[in-house]
């Protein structure tokens, strides 16, 4: 957290909370969200001020309910979520890159939604795979060592038992299957906080 805002916490302790105003989608895009985005249920308009990026991401936390938030100097921002708390893509360079900007680091445990979206952690970070580096992805599934085929996959998601794993690079990881609807109460996030 910025030392700026620390002090500004400080000085104003009792600024009310703010709900609903920001979101982060599914592609790791912040999106402020009016109040007709948020009357209408749209995502809102994409933030791209590169400074104004750089600072909700190094003031990006969650509280004890497992809400997360943007600490805009005395006031806590409450973020509703699309997917999870962080968005992760692949990087040429930098292997696993979340929205933040900064490094995924290793993945110690993989998951795939009945949707399709591939789940990552690391830590205490849950990172769900930006959908447009989900097929590459997915190249690296493998059912008994070879190479997951579509049709395989699909049964697997319905049905299967067989032991799906995700190679990348020289890790192997084993896929377990997590229905959608669990994300948020199996990783103790809130995707739309409240007062």
């Amino acid at each position: 957290m910025d030392e700026i805002v620390k002090l500004a916490i400080a000085k104003w302790p009792h600024v009310p909370h703010c709900y609903g105003w920001l979101g982060l989608d599914a592609r790791g895009h912040w999106r402020m969200r009016d109040e007709r985005a948020q009357q209408l249920g749209l995502a809102g308009d994409k933030v791209g001020h590169a400074a104004l990026l750089a600072f909700i991401a190094r003031n990006y936390g969650h509280d004890e309910r497992g809400c997360w938030f943007f600490q805009n100097g005395p006031q806590r921002v409450y973020l509703n979520l699309e997917a999870t708390p962080y968005i992760v893509r692949t990087d040429p360079v930098h292997g696993w890159l979340l929205h933040t900007g900064e490094q995924l680091g290793a993945p110690h445990a993989a998951y795939l939604t009945d949707g399709g979206e591939l789940i990552l952690r690391s830590g205490d970070v849950v990172a769900q795979l930006d959908d447009r580096d989900v097929a590459q992805a997915l190249a690296g599934l493998e059912l008994y060592g070879r190479p997951a085929g579509d049709d395989a996959l699909l049964a697997w998601l319905e049905h299967g038992v067989e032991a799906l794993t995700l190679r990348m690079g020289a890790q192997l990881l084993t896929v377990q299957r997590l229905p959608r609807e669990q994300v948020a109460s199996h990783f103790g996030f809130v995707r739309a906080p409240a007062p």
